[in-house]
This record gives C-alpha cells, structure tokens and sequence, in this order.
C-alpha cells in the first residue's frame, strides 16, 4: 500500500493526546483497551450525584489534570479547560508543531455545553450573594473559553472555533480541521474532542430518556444503555509533507450528514447514507474495510439501527468492536478519542474486545469479544451519532 508521503496532499494524523480510562496519555489509553479491564463506580466529583441521594450514577473519572498552566490561571480554568491543556501538550510535542508557523495552525474544539457541572455549582454556592459573581463567569463558560485558553496557552494563530454534533462533536471537530487543511488555510489543524463535564442534571436527563444505565452492554441481548466516562483527545491533523514522524495513518474520507432528526432517535437511512459518502470519497468499496469501530453505545435501539447499517453497507465481513465498553461514553469527545482508539489498534496490530458482549444480538457480525485480537488492520471505518440527527463516518487508511 502506498504511504501517505507519496501524496503531499494527503491528510494525515500526525499527533495524538488523549485522557481516558485511569489517566492521562496514550498509555493510559493503552492500558485500558488492552489491560486489565477498568472497573466502574459511583461517580464522586462534586455534583454529579442528585442532591437527595435518590439514586446514584456509576461511571468513570480520570484523575485531575497535570498542572501545566500558571495557577493564577488555573483557578479560573474549568475542568474541561485544564484537561484540554494536558492533551493537546501531548499531541502537540509529538507532532512537532513548534516548527511550523504559528499563523498556519488552527484549532477546533468540538462540544457543546461543556461546563454544565460547574455551571450549576457556581449557582449553588452563589445563591443569596449574587452581588458577588466573579467576573469570570461572564465568559468562562462559553464554549469558545476552551478554544481561547488553548491559543493563549500555545502559539495557535491560524484561527479558533468550536463547533457541536452532540455526541458527534468529536467527529465533527475531525472532520472541520481535515477541510480547512485541504483548503489550504492553514499547514496542520488540532481538532479536540473536549471533556463534557456534566451535572447530576444531565445524568438524570439520560435517565429519563432511558438511555444511561449501570453497564455498557453494546450489542448483547441485554443492553439498557451507556455509562458515562471522563475523556478528552487532541489529534492533529497535517498534510503528509508537513508530518516530522511518520503519521499514524491517513484521514482518506469523511461525512457529516444530517437525518433530519430533532430528537435522540438514530436513523439507519442516515447512517448508512454517511458510511457510503465516507468510502466514495475515500474511493473504497465495503470490501476494503478491515475493522469498525462502532459508535456502539449499548442503548437498544442505537444498537440495532447501527447494525442495519452495518449490514446493509456490506460490512458484515469486517472485525467491530466498541470503545465505550472499556472506557465509558464521553459524549462530545467520545469520537476524538474513539478515533484516537482506533489509530492506536491500526498502530500496534491488535484490536480490543468489547466488554460484556455475551450475548450478541446478531452473532453473525464480526464482534471482537472474550480477549485481545492481533491483527493488520489496513483500512478502518470509524463511526459516530449524535442527538439531533448527525451521522458521521471517517475512513482511516493505515500507514504502510
């Protein structure tokens, strides 16, 4: 297979940082797709439990952040702001970007209402005193604040924005910082899928809809729902001239469609319609698809429409696994960082089993399940939905 070095104009993934599972680093990442499986518990960060204890929600927190920024600074980051420092610091050395001209850098953060938790905290230990708002407020919670500590923490020129596809925010992020480098605007692009700090208020939402549950089940018979999980990842995405390393693989298609959905409904026609734009322009046909990394959230009816695409796009033959049984849903970074997963597996040749898949709901479909599965994984199909109707689909060719 040819290298992406012999097409300058190719897009490719040059750095990664990422927090998920136990920590922050690839690592970290590494040891929970590949390690002992993590083990998930009574979330403990202050509000995210219902003030009056009336049911408790399990999930997974990352440690805090390493201090990277100055502490005056620091106390008035939130912490999807701090997360965010520590993992584009990671991606950002790795892909060498301190050679290139900061005016032909940009970024894009991906998600939306990011702050909710300490949103609703501030609410809570100002109540009675509002005279006594800390100015920060005005701005901090804002999602641009996220983009605007990044540039001010690191040379970032070319431009910001933020832009959210709920559960797809990640995905989108990609797929904007893959466009405004085939444009020509600027040389490399970081494309962050940011920690989405919820509040008891969303967990309990999720609840209602049906969709949160105690175990990520994704395509068992008895799946109830997600788990949430703390996560965040930073990719930098470059043309192939630009790479200092050799990348680790190559962005050769995407799509980003709308199903015409408001509400949390997935739609296979959409799905379907956003895997086969994705290979078209990757010019690829289902049979060179490898490996799926589904969007797999373990809810009963993403699952089977997720399915029906897969089976109706000519995928059945391809090895599928699911991130979120290992490290929970991080909703907006979750296809960052699941992105993230699957150039790590493409890297080392091998893919992760996908937990609690005991029972699968069409066993025909290529599950890795039970253990680890060494394999050479050429070209790979990540997918990712969110609420509102937003198909995403990305095609990832290995580096040879």
């Amino acid at each position: 297979m040819p290298s992406a070095q012999d097409n300058p104009a190719s897009i490719v993934i040059a750095g990664i940082g990422v927090a998920a599972g136990r920590g922050y680093g690839k690592q970290a990442l590494r040891d929970a797709l590949f390690g002992e499986a993590l083990t998930f518990a009574t979330l403990r960060r202050d509000g995210r439990q219902l003030p009056d204890a009336s049911s408790s929600f399990i999930g997974l927190e990352l440690p805090d952040p390493p201090e990277l920024l100055p502490a005056r600074i620091a106390r008035t980051a939130g912490l999807p702001g701090r997360a965010a420092i520590a993992v584009l610091d990671e991606a950002w050395r790795e892909a060498g970007l301190e050679a290139l001209d900061p005016a032909r850098i940009g970024l894009v953060v991906g998600g939306s209402n990011l702050m909710a938790r300490e949103q609703m905290l501030a609410q809570r230990d100002y109540a009675g005193r509002m005279a006594y708002w800390p100015p920060r407020h005005g701005h901090m919670f804002l999602d641009t604040d996220i983009a605007g500590l990044c540039a001010s923490a690191f040379p970032i020129k070319g431009f910001t924005m933020s832009v959210g596809g709920a559960s797809a925010s990640g995905a989108v992020a990609v797929i904007q910082a893959a466009e405004v480098v085939r444009s020509g605007r600027v040389d490399a692009c970081i494309a962050l899928g940011a920690l989405q700090d919820v509040s008891c208020l969303d967990l309990q939402g999720f609840r209602a809809l049906g969709a949160l549950a105690d175990i990520c089940r994704p395509f068992d018979r008895d799946h109830a729902g997600f788990v949430y999980g703390e996560s965040t990842a930073a990719l930098v995405l470059c043309r192939a001239d630009i790479a200092t390393e050799a990348p680790y693989g190559t962005l050769a298609g995407w799509a980003h469609l709308a199903s015409g959905n408001r509400g949390p409904e997935p739609s296979m026609e959409g799905e379907l319609a956003a895997i086969r734009s994705a290979l078209a322009m990757a010019g690829l046909s289902p049979e060179d698809i490898d490996y799926v990394n589904a969007h797999a959230t373990g809810t009963p009816l993403g699952d089977e429409t997720e399915l029906a695409a897969l089976r109706a796009a000519g995928l059945d033959h391809a090895r599928i696994n699911a991130t979120k049984s290992l490290i929970g849903h991080g909703l907006a970074s979750a296809g960052a960082v699941e992105l993230a997963a699957t150039l790590i597996q493409m890297r080392d040749g091998r893919l992760h089993p996908t937990r609690h898949l005991d029972n699968p709901i069409d066993p025909a479909m290529g599950f890795v399940r039970g253990a680890v599965e060494e394999r050479t994984i050429r070209t790979a199909l990540k997918l990712s939905f969110g609420f509102g109707g937003v198909d995403t689909a990305l095609v990832i060719r290995g580096e040879a």
